[in-house]
């Protein structure tokens, strides 16, 4: 045997060695072909820099078209949910990005009913998705629930307003809630530690659950204990959001140009801009879990308590007919076609074989 052989095969090499410490490579390389879906929802009221923070936290343009409506639109605008999917790809990585905003939340003079569409938005992609499960294909399930909502919080208020603790209340049993400061440069930094505060104290007087990050292993290195800490002690996180580059000392950074200076919008010193996109990142799997494992077992567990049977997933003929099919079931169907007609063909030969006979 050459040695280029015996390099291939390690365990010749190294005695009591078996090789199944290579299995999170393998899973690491099927993950990376198969690519990631990640659903974040913005919740807040208008012109608190929604669509700018998320544009700048992915480094993309989800909203290329949009038009701001006035003041008298705005005044008769309902909630309207619309959803935004990108594909991001970096270092060979691929992520399907979708971002759900809610336009006109909160802008109403009564917004008791503002929250009952999310609700709604929510339940219908549990439903959806338990649909999917009930179904034959189900290994190209499209996962289009909520993983995540950043919860917009004033900075001009002295504290959560009625609507955000019922916002709060009505959803923390349904998504994970990550409560965000918008437009944190408004306020000096002794007045943004004293609105967390109190945010965190109405929060936990009102019974909420926010998302709260995992704790750390003790195996852990102290680097990433560290930075959990951080972390945690920034909830709720102060942002502020700009797309813009200027330059500064010499060097190209994303900030917003005041009379008295730049607010850097990625230096840690000037927000929580930063730990809020480290936050998401570094635990997007663990918010994935929490949502299939916590929310979307609690939204199956409650259609089964209410006796509701599983609903029945609409075969891909039914589906053609109504025309809601995706390009997944599109190719399927296009499959099955096509093994039936082989099937009647095979069928037709056989006939005239017996025939000849």
């Amino acid at each position: 045997m050459s040695n280029e052989s015996v390099k291939n095969f390690p365990s010749i090499e190294t005695p009591g060695y078996v090789g199944f410490a290579n299995l999170p490579n393998q899973v690491h390389r099927k993950s990376v072909k198969k690519g990631f879906e990640f659903t974040l929802m913005v919740v807040g009221e208008s012109g608190l820099g929604k669509s700018t923070l998320v544009n700048a936290l992915f480094l993309t343009d989800l909203y290329p078209e949009r038009v701001v409506p006035d003041a008298i639109e705005k005044s008769k605008q309902t909630v309207k949910l619309e959803p935004s999917t990108v594909e991001i790809e970096e270092r060979g990585v691929k992520l399907r990005l979708t971002v759900v905003d809610t336009p006109g939340f909160g802008d109403a003079i009564d917004n008791t009913d503002s929250f009952t569409e999310i609700i709604r938005y929510i339940d219908e992609q549990f439903e959806r998705f338990l649909r999917d499960e009930s179904g034959l294909n189900r290994k190209n399930i499209m996962d289009n629930r909520i993983h995540c909502c950043f919860y917009f919080i004033s900075p001009f208020g002295h504290g959560l307003k009625p609507l955000d603790i019922e916002f709060m209340k009505q959803l923390h049993n349904k998504v994970n809630i990550v409560p965000v400061i918008a437009k944190a440069d408004v306020l000096t930094r002794k007045e943004m530690q004293k609105l967390k505060k109190t945010i965190l104290d109405e929060i936990s007087a009102n019974g909420i659950r926010i998302y709260s990050l995992p704790e750390c292993d003790s195996d852990e290195d102290e680097e990433y204990k560290e930075q959990v800490k951080q972390l945690k002690q920034a909830v709720p996180f102060a942002v502020c959001g700009a797309n813009t580059l200027m330059e500064v000392r010499g060097r190209k950074v994303r900030g917003r140009l005041y009379p008295w200076g730049v607010v850097e919008v990625e230096n840690p010193e000037h927000c929580d801009f930063i730990k809020l996109r480290t936050m998401l990142i570094t635990h997007m799997q663990d918010l994935q879990e929490i949502t299939q494992q916590v929310h979307y077992e609690n939204y199956r567990s409650e259609r089964l308590a209410k006796g509701v049977p599983a609903p029945k997933r609409n075969t891909l003929i039914e589906e053609k007919a109504s025309g809601a099919i995706n390009d997944k079931d599109r190719i399927l169907l296009e499959k099955e076609a096509e093994l039936k007609r082989m099937q009647e063909m095979l069928a037709a030969m056989q006939a005239k074989m017996q025939q000849q006979q």
